[in-house]
């Protein structure tokens, strides 16, 4: 009997292992977060810089010459902003 009990309870242990973010997000959903004028400007200040990081390490030993022109129109909006 103290066998099952043992097994039952690695497998409830297991099923929750495996689907915790599942769980997880049903009880505690994700909650939209109300930032302040200044908190907004930072994080899309931060998606800017990533980005430009992104189009540069693109570029890499050949310069300018290795991005589409998409890109090039991309990095010339995000450096004005």
């Amino acid at each position: 009997m103290s066998e099952y009990l043992i097994l039952g309870t690695i497998i409830v242990a297991a099923l929750w292992y495996f689907n915790r973010d599942r769980i997880k997000n049903k009880f505690y959903p994700n909650q939209p977060k109300n930032l302040t004028i200044d908190q907004k400007f930072n994080s899309e200040k931060r998606d800017r810089e990533k980005e430009i990081d992104k189009l540069l390490g693109k570029m890499g030993k050949n310069g300018i010459n290795d991005l589409s022109a998409k890109d090039r129109k991309r990095l010339n909006e995000l450096s004005k902003k």
